[in-house]
C-alpha cells in the first residue's frame, strides 16, 4: 500500500514523499516534486515488488550491470588461474554488452532468461576474417551457456554479500540449460577369440601407435595419462621439481579446481620416467619441452601433442577418442577393477561424487560383491 505525503520546505517549496509498503517486503520510499510522479512511481513500484522485478534500497538504482561487471574484473577476476580469468573475461564482456546499461534493479530472472535464450540461438562469432572461409555456424553447448550463467551469477553474489547493491541474486532464479549426460568413452580392452587368439582392443592398438610415433614424447604422455587419470595440461606442465621418483609420486600444485593433488607414478608410467630423467634436458625443467626454439625472452613452452596424437588415433582404427578421454579410460578402468566412487574422485581430484557418478554402472560387479559379503556376514548361520 502506498502513502503520499505533501511537504513544504522553508523556502515554500513543496514536494511528495511517497512511501510503499507491502508485507513481507522492506518499506520503499521516494521524493517528487509533483504529484503525478509521485503516484506513478507508487504504482510502478507496487507491482514491480508484487511481480518480484524490484530489488529493495537505493543502491540496486543507482548502480548499472556495467557498474558490478566493471568492479568484479577489477576486484575478483585477478585472484583466479589465467587460463579461468581469460574465459571469464570475454563471457562477462558478452554480459555487458547485452544489458550493462540496465541498473541492476531492473534486472529481473526474466530479462537473465531472456539473454540466456539469446546465447542458446546466436551463433559464435567466427574468427576467420574471410566470411567465406568461416564455415558452418557454430552454437554454444548447454555447458557453456550454463558457464555464461554462473559467472554472472558469482558477480551478483558479490555484489549482494560484499558490495551491499542487493538484496538478492536474480540468477538464481533463472533455470540453467540442460546439459547432455557426462561422456564416457574409454578405451576397449583385448578380446580372446574361441580359438585362443587374441583380438588386440583400441588401449594396445593406440599405445602401439604411440610407440611409432615420430614425436618420442607421445607413447610416455599418454601412458602417464592413462595410469593417473591426469588432464593433459597436468601433464604436459609436469616438471622434474614435482616428481618424486623414490617414492613414486607427482605433486600438483595447480589443478583444475584449485585444490594440490598427488599423483602416484606406479608400473610403466614410473619407469618411463625413470628412463626419461636420465635425458633430461638442461635448459629446461619440464618434463615434456617443447623442441622448437622460444622467442627472444619467453622461456621453453611444453611440448603440443595434439597433432601427433591425432594422428596416432587414426593410424589405430579409433573412431570418436579425443585426449580427454584417456582420463575417462582412467576413471573406467578403476571402476571396473573395484574403485569405489569416493576412490575414483579421489584420484581425479573431484571435490563431489556427481562428476564420477558416470562410471558407476562400470562399478556394478564390485557392489555386487560388497553387499554379498554384508549378506554372508549378517546372516550367517551362529
Amino acid at each position: 500500500m502506498a502513502t503520499i505525503q505533501r511537504r513544504e520546505g522553508q523556502d515554500g517549496k513543496v514536494t511528495f514523499r511517497v512511501m510503499v509498503r507491502l508485507k513481507g517486503h522492506p518499506a520503499e520510499s521516494a521524493t517528487f516534486e509533483r504529484r503525478t510522479d509521485a503516484k506513478r512511481w507508487a504504482t510502478q513500484t507496487e507491482a514491480a515488488i508484487r511481480e518480484g522485478r524490484h530489488f529493495a534500497g537505493a543502491e540496486a538504482r543507482r548502480h548499472s550491470v556495467a557498474d558490478l561487471i566493471d568492479r568484479y574484473v577489477k576486484d575478483v577476476l585477478p585472484a583466479k588461474k589465467p587460463s579461468t580469468r581469460a574465459t571469464q573475461e570475454i563471457q562477462l564482456a558478452w554480459w555487458r554488452e547485452q544489458i550493462g546499461g540496465r541498473t541492476l534493479a531492473e534486472c529481473t530472472p526474466a530479462l537473465i532468461a531472456e539473454h540466456r535464450d539469446v546465447l542458446t540461438e546466436d551463433p559464435i562469432p567466427s574468427s576467420a576474417k574471410d566470411p567465406q572461409k568461416a564455415g558452418p555456424a557454430r552454437f554454444r553447448s548447454p555447458a557453456t551457456i550454463n558457464r555464461f550463467l554462473a559467472v554472472l551469477s558469482h558477480a551478483f553474489t558479490v555484489a549482494v554479500k560484499e558490495y551491499g547493491w542487493l538484496d538478492s541474486n536474480p540468477v538464481l532464479k533463472v533455470t540453467k540449460a540442460k546439459e547432455a549426460r557426462g561422456r564416457v568413452r574409454f578405451l576397449s580392452n583385448d578380446e580372446t577369440a574361441d580359438d585362443g587368439t587374441v583380438i588386440p582392443g583400441e588401449r594396445s592398438r593406440l599405445l602401439a601407435a604411440c610407440q611409432k610415433s615420430r614425436s618420442p614424447d607421445l607413447y610416455p604422455a599418454v601412458v602417464l595419462a592413462l595410469s593417473t587419470g591426469a588432464r593433459r595440461n597436468e601433464v604436459m606442465g609436469l616438471r622434474w621439481g614435482q616428481i618424486d621418483l623414490a617414492r613414486g609420486t607427482a605433486v600438483l600444485d595447480d589443478t583444475k579446481n584449485g585444490e594440490r593433488r598427488v599423483l602416484p607414478l606406479k608400473g610403466l608410467a614410473l619407469t618411463l620416467l625413470q628412463e626419461r630423467a636420465k635425458q633430461a634436458r638442461a635448459d629446461t625443467d619440464l618434463v615434456f619441452p617443447s623442441r622448437a626454439k622460444p622467442k627472444e625472452g619467453q622461456p621453453i613452452q611444453p611440448v603440443d601433442l595434439r597433432a601427433a596424437f591425432e594422428a596416432a588415433v587414426k593410424r589405430a582404427g579409433i573412431d570418436d577418442f579425443n585426449w580427454h578421454d584417456l582420463r575417462h579410460s582412467a576413471a573406467s578402468y578403476l571402476a571396473m577393477n573395484g574403485a569405489s566412487l569416493a576412490e575414483i574422485a579421489a584420484v581425479l581430484g573431484h571435490k563431489t561424487l556427481a562428476m564420477v557418478k558416470r562410471y558407476a554402472h562400470l562399478s556394478d560387479t564390485h557392489v555386487a560383491g560388497v553387499v554379498e559379503r554384508m549378506n554372508a556376514r549378517i546372516f550367517a548361520p551362529a
